[in-house]
């Protein structure tokens, strides 16, 4: 049986240990945006080869999520978070010490591996441990990590790389990984997360393949794809087209990080409320602030709130869609938990590829941004057409009322004549 317990006393130290995780996890994940200059120069690579360190990372994370929650499925969630954040240690250690580009990225692949496995098993131990009414709060607060990452950890890192170089920065990440390691072991339930029924591969392979639960996929790919395509080049948009100093980058992604802060906590209260509206106004504001960042980029006083505006609208999608898909899911979160986060880094390498793809093809700095507002368009499409598509489902399921050769939906038969009726 799974504990459940109110927001707040006691269960403020398990989400603390998974914060803590996620927060180094968000640290390594966008660190690397803003040491792409550092990193490109040290290993004598170009820009958009040293984009192609972002994209190993989160092709790690959509190939890891699948097969570590399969083959984790049936051992206790906190020992599964503990293995994962051991291997994500290992990941930035071997990060700090690969000799060539080359090796770099296979380290950084190993880094992605346990990631979205993490964040699928937090969410699952979250969640059990609240009613489902405040489930978005507390899937949330472990975001929360993630989102404080890029206001303290990813400038931080940035910074130590900029003074000492780029290695020490996952040295750091390293040390935050063996924190939480202890975190976990120390301050997460035994039996957080347990069912009394046994995982099952098969009905996890089923929810997976629900239309709706398809759908979120799609959107967090493509919303997300919004985002990376713009971050994952923000270092050299703000400093060459913006026209800010290197030593504004750290400043600057701390905007961004405060935005997503602020996303993550929005986006987990208005998810109890509405999940698919607060998706839709996500990424309908994040295409509006994409769009005006192509234009505006060189324009501080207006640069800078439309970089906050980019992360909040962005990671308040978080909670929301991971809230939408534990509903889809029903009792089979496991795998589905996990896919959202294949999801979101398959985005994270969409993204930066395509960001890559435009500036290589002479676009410019300012194209990434286009690409983004693109991304999220379709994904607004997308989420649009499968709510139109759930309402009309909706609608043709009602029970009916026959009568003589009439079939009359139950919620207009009072409108109906009795001559009609007979």
């Amino acid at each position: 049986m799974t504990t459940r317990a109110p927001m707040g006393g006691n269960l403020a130290r398990p989400l603390l240990a998974l914060a803590l995780g996620g927060f180094g996890i968000g640290t390594t994940e966008f660190v690397m945006m803003g040491l792409l200059p550092e990193i490109a120069g040290d290993l004598r690579v170009d820009i958009p080869a040293a984009g192609r360190l972002i994209a190993a990372y989160a092709i790690g994370v959509v190939v890891g999520a699948p097969l570590l929650t399969a083959a984790t499925m049936r051992i206790p969630r906190r020992r599964v978070l503990v293995g994962l954040m051991t291997l994500f240690t290992i990941g930035n250690l071997l990060s700090a010490l690969a000799p060539t580009y080359e090796t770099l990225l296979a380290a950084r692949l190993l880094s992605g591996l346990p990631h979205g496995a993490f964040f699928g098993a937090g969410a699952v131990v979250a969640a059990s441990l609240v009613d489902v009414a405040r489930r978005g709060r507390a899937v949330s607060v472990m975001f929360l990590g993630l989102t404080v990452a890029n206001v303290v950890g990813v400038p931080s890192g940035t910074l130590v790389g900029q003074m000492f170089g780029w290695r020490w920065t996952f040295v750091l990440v390293a040390a935050i990984g063996a924190v939480a390691v202890a975190a976990v072991m120390l301050l997460i339930p035994a039996r957080a997360g347990t069912t009394s029924a046994p995982a099952s591969l098969r009905g996890e392979l089923a929810a997976l393949r629900r239309p709706q639960v398809m759908l979120s996929m799609g959107v967090i790919v493509l919303g997300f794809g919004g985002l990376f395509a713009c971050y994952s080049y923000v270092a050299p948009m703000m400093t060459e087209v913006g026209g800010f100093s290197a030593g504004a980058i750290t400043p600057l992604l701390i905007v961004v990080g405060l935005g997503m802060t602020a996303g993550s906590v929005l986006g987990g209260r208005f998810a109890d409320r509405d999940a698919t509206r607060t998706v839709i106004a996500c990424l309908a504001g994040l295409v509006v602030a994409l769009g005006v960042l192509t234009f505006a980029v060189s324009v501080p006083w207006a640069a800078v709130p439309l970089l906050f505006a980019v992360g909040m609208f962005s990671l308040a999608m978080g909670p929301a869609v991971q809230t939408r898909l534990l509903e889809q899911a029903g009792d089979a979160p496991a795998l589905v938990s996990a896919g959202l986060q294949s999801g979101a880094n398959l985005a994270n390498s969409l993204g930066a590829w395509l960001g890559g793809l435009v500036i290589a093809g002479g676009l410019g700095l300012r194209a990434p941004n286009v690409v983004g507002a693109a991304l999220a368009g379709a994904g607004l499409a997308l989420l649009l057409a499968g709510a139109v598509s759930e309402r009309r489902k909706g609608r043709a399921e009602r029970p009916v009322q026959m009568t003589g050769d009439h079939a009359l939906p139950q919620d207009i038969r009072p409108a109906v004549p009795a001559s009609v009726r007979g």
